[in-house]
């Protein structure tokens, strides 16, 4: 095969001019925690405020099709939760992975984020959170290969002793920590088959640019906090790596960000 049959099969939304956005300047002022604020409340901030900007992104293929009459994203057009070579599966009542359709999936899992963040016991915030109904098909929680999973609501009492975890202070749970990496997984998943399946909808719509803007967004505060690991973003890597070529996300986690379990230790001054 030619090195030019390789270029030609670059998909599109890899390419770095169309990896735009509509604002300017660099993602990390967004990303960093005011002095002042918890870290466990800024990380309850942002992952509410990525799903409100996911939630976005996902209504414009849950849009019906004039000429089809169905979603666009529906069963024929993605019978599986899939980005590329890889298909994510849903856990059943019976804790077995299933393939089922993308439009599906994506339901379940605004369900299930919604149903997490509007739990007082694991977000003990007062924020709008965005919902939309989804169907529910018998299957229970999404699977999360290669992490741990959510816990349930028995599970997420706090122990009694002198334990530290990320949040405790601000009345988050022990399992908040785990909880939003889960959350911000699924999220990921949902933009990952936004680039591989539906990328020409949001260029045809000159929208490309806004669905670049959130995902980059979403991307530096996964990246920044432990939120996502190299594995969950391979299906993204080569855009991420055009706006990492481009300083428009750092490379490297500035010195002064201390991981999530040391996080009440950190020196006054620092985000």
């Amino acid at each position: 095969m030619s090195d030019t049959t390789q270029v030609r099969r670059v998909p599109y939304f890899f390419r770095e001019e169309n990896a735009g956005l509509i604002v300017k300047g660099n993602f990390m002022t967004l990303a960093a925690k005011p002095e002042i604020v918890e870290k466990g409340e800024w990380l309850a901030h942002q992952v509410v405020e990525q799903y409100r900007l996911l939630d976005g992104m996902l209504r414009i293929i849950q849009e019906t099709d004039s000429k089809t009459k169905l979603p666009i994203c529906n069963q024929q057009s993605c019978p599986t939760m899939s980005a590329v070579d890889t298909t994510y599966t849903w856990l059943d009542n019976a804790k077995q992975p299933r393939k089922i359709p993308a439009y599906q999936y994506i339901g379940l899992v605004q369900k299930w984020i919604s149903g997490k963040m509007m739990d007082r016991r694991i977000f003990p915030i007062d924020a709008p959170i965005p919902y939309l109904g989804a169907p529910t098909s018998g299957s229970s929680s999404p699977s999360t290969s290669g992490a741990s999973q959510p816990m349930s609501p028995s599970s997420m009492m706090s122990p009694q002793g002198s334990q530290e975890w990320l949040g405790k202070s601000s009345g988050f749970p022990q399992s908040f920590e785990s909880d939003i990496r889960n959350l911000y997984r699924q999220m990921f998943r949902c933009y990952a088959h936004l680039y591989h399946a539906h990328w020409l909808l949001f260029y045809h719509m000159s929208a490309y640019k806004e669905l670049n803007t959130c995902c980059i967004h979403f991307i530096n505060v996964g990246r920044l906090w432990d939120l996502l690991s190299d594995r969950d973003m391979k299906p993204l890597q080569p855009l991420i790596d055009i706006w990492l070529g481009k300083s428009l996300i750092p490379r490297e986690k500035p010195s002064d960000m201390q991981p999530a379990a040391q996080s009440q230790t950190k020196p006054a001054g620092t985000f």
